[in-house]
């Protein structure tokens, strides 16, 4: 990308016209990394690697330090981070959540020792005691606690001002909504505990297999997945999301003190603020260095994403002697490490139709080793992405695997093109069935239109019998497809007509095999709905949403019957989702399918240990302000199980509304109407004894 460029120290210093060029060669430096910014911090959607982006920034910052007369105080060097969305609130840091330095190399790491040395008076022959943290790769968050409550989540955003993502925050299950009044160290009267908020990589091909197939947008990586699960409109979407947090840092405080960053972090476990386990105390850079490279090979074990270590100088009275520089600290840098890209070539582009028609399209590429796994295909996600990257056939690409699971095309070679590669286009008609493919106006993904498409059927039957659906073991993959092509079945409820003796005729059948797989299949009726639910394949209606949709309804039938209204007032339910679950329901196909399912005792089982009673029969319930024993999703459903209504709005009609802290104009409506007001524990009162339990 800036091979084309003289090495900064060749520029001559008196020459006027060199000096131009490398005036112009730094705005377009500073023009390129606050687009890229831009797209990544607010956009989640980088158009460059880590590593590209890091050689700009590392060419600017060499720039300006060679040439300190071209450093101007709006330039990205002398930043944190970038402009928050004008989407959320703005939230003022009370001390600014700064960006670390990043080196690349032991010699680099060696040298920031060095510095911290003769900037601390230690001599060269004493080590200084640091602590080293795995750099989790997520969305940076600062959490308030205010008397041990919960009252404020913001975003880095440029260090200074962030986003307000409070009630997102929220229904992250490992962010405590108060810390505990009791324990080895008093709770604080303020706290503004610092950390990352990230995604596992189960989750994210989770979420990304989901979006495939109702055409959402896709993620790149875990990083952008988390930060576009964290900054939504809409909390419900954030709770339909295992996101996960370390703790590592920390901002404003009073009344408490702490003397060292270890001792932050053990004391942040005390208070259920969760750390990562794998931090170490290192007695000098020999431990520290032995720390890092010891994590770039196990860092691939882990459930989730690190690039890299931080380290930090353990010692709060030694960092503040060290200070900052004008967008990080000296007492901490980062050591990145390298991600691992390895060129191949496209050999294929082929298009896979899924359950609800969505065409995806797939490179087939040369096999090769990508951290530790062989690499044949990686997807394309959309003709859109194909456009932007410009992938043809015949290209040589860089691949990487994203979040070290999922292949991922990150650029074209394009200097290595010959004339013979091959564009791509969408076809018009479905690969598998030749019907009509349409592609409705603000959506990415095209589909295919025939309802009878034999794909589409084969891949709602493989959906509808899955693990995380249905769960009938015998079943799946090529002996699924056997019964498809054999005429047995054609809709999911024709699974529940099978005998052993129609299954004998087929190949390698024996009668053992029949009667297992007629036996796993009648099993699956016990089945719980929100298992059922989802192995629908409706279109947006994940696990998640299933099983908020089978709190709500209790039972197919209900959810049948129900209108976009009712679907909308469901925790996890959009008006997208809602009138996707209305229109499946509307297809006469879809409902005699389903009534066959109901007629042959497939009717989805509701857990017997759910809390129930009528202390809220018929009565409408509303919620303001903060919960902390529950989520405001499992309050509703706790109102549900007993007889009421939530809701998310106070009026005439309402009849209790349950105020937390930081409740609003809800509170202040219930009022003025005169309704019954209680706090959380007078609701769980009313409840009993099987409330709040987790």
């Amino acid at each position: 990308m800036i091979a084309d460029q003289r090495p900064v120290s060749s520029f001559s210093q008196s020459d006027p016209s060199e000096q131009s060029e490398l005036a112009q060669r730094v705005e377009s430096l500073r023009r390129q990394i606050r687009e890229h910014d831009y797209r990544y911090y607010v956009l989640d959607a980088p158009t460059v690697s880590d590593a590209a982006y890091d050689a700009l920034f590392r060419e600017l910052l060499e720039i300006e330090r060679r040439a300190p007369h071209l450093v101007t105080p709006d330039s990205p060097t002398q930043r944190v981070g970038s402009s928050i969305a004008a989407t959320f609130d703005p939230v003022a840091h009370r001390v600014p959540m700064l960006s670390l330095d990043n080196v690349f190399s032991d010699d680099e790491l060696r040298d920031w020792d060095g510095r911290v040395k003769r900037l601390l008076a230690v001599p060269a022959d004493i080590d200084v005691e640091y602590v080293a943290e795995l750099k989790i790769d997520g969305l940076s968050i600062s959490v308030t606690y205010s008397d041990g409550r919960l009252v404020t989540a913001a975003t880095r955003g440029d260090g200074l001002v962030g986003e307000d993502v409070t009630p997102n925050i929220r229904t992250v299950r490992a962010v405590p909504l108060a810390l505990p009044q009791t324990g080895p160290m008093p709770r604080p009267i303020l706290i503004e505990a610092r950390g990352e908020v990230y995604l596992p990589h189960d989750e994210f091909a989770r979420i990304n297999a989901e979006n495939e197939e109702t055409g959402a947008p896709t993620f790149a990586n875990p990083r952008n997945a988390a930060a576009g699960s964290l900054r939504q409109k809409d909390p419900r979407i954030t709770a339909s999301r295992r996101l996960e947090v370390f703790f590592y840092a920390v901002g404003a405080v009073e009344g408490v003190s702490i003397e060292s960053q270890w001792a932050l972090l053990e004391t942040y476990r005390t208070w259920g603020l969760r750390t990562n386990p794998h931090a170490r105390l290192c007695k000098g850079m020999t431990e520290v260095l032995a720390f890092v490279h010891d994590w770039s090979q196990r860092r691939r074990e882990l459930p989730y994403d690190t690039d890299g270590v931080v380290v930090k100088v353990n010692g709060f009275a030694a960092q503040a002697e060290l200070g900052f520089v004008s967008r990080s600290p000296r007492w901490a840098v980062a050591y990145k490490y390298p991600t691992e890209q390895v060129r191949t070539k496209v050999e294929r582009i082929v298009v896979q139709v899924g359950m609800t028609g969505a065409l995806t399209p797939v490179a087939e590429l040369t096999p090769v080793r990508v951290g530790g796994v062989t690499v044949s295909r990686a997807t394309l996600h959309n003709e859109d992405e194909i456009r932007r990257k410009d992938v043809r056939v015949g290209d040589t690409v860089v691949v990487q695997r994203a979040g070290e699971v999922i292949p991922e095309i990150v650029e074209v070679v394009t200097e290595e093109r010959d004339g013979t590669e091959q564009s791509f286009t969408m076809p018009d008609r479905c690969p598998a069935c030749g019907g009509p493919v349409t592609r409705l106006e603000g959506e990415a993904i095209a589909r295919c239109a025939n309802r009878d498409c034999p794909e589409k059927l084969r891949q709602r039957l493989q959906h509808f019998v899955s693990r995380d659906a249905m769960d009938i073991e015998t079943l799946g993959g090529k002996r699924l497809d056997q019964l498809i092509d054999a005429g047995l079945i054609r809709d999911p409820a024709d699974l529940y007509t099978l005998t052993a003796e129609s299954l004998m005729p087929l190949d390698r059948m024996g009668e053992k095999l029949a009667s297992g797989i007629v036996e796993a299949i009648g099993n699956s009726r016990e089945r719980p709905l929100s298992r059922l639910i989802f192995a629908l394949g409706i279109r947006h209606v994940g696990s998640r949403t299933a099983e908020a949709l089978a709190d709500h309804f209790g039972s197919l039938q209900r959810l049948m019957d129900a209108g976009e209204d009712d679907l909308a007032a469901v925790p996890d339910v959009g008006p997208a989702t809602a009138q996707s679950v209305v229109t499946f329901f509307a297809d006469p196909a879809s409902r005699r399918m389903v009534h066959r399912l109901l007629d042959m005792g497939v009717t989805g089982r509701i857990p017997e240990d759910a809390p129930s009673g009528d202390a809220f029969r018929d009565k409408t319930v509303v919620f303001t302000g903060a919960l902390v024993r529950m989520t405001r999703t499992e309050a509703e459903a706790l109102v549900r199980r007993h007889g009421g209504r939530p809701s998310g709005s106070v009026s005439k009609q309402t009849d209790l509304v349950v105020a937390g802290p930081g409740a609003g104009s809800k509170l202040a409506r219930a009022e003025a109407l005169g309704i019954r007001i209680i706090d959380e524990e007078t609701f769980l009162a009313l409840i009993g004894p099987l409330a709040g339990s987790r």
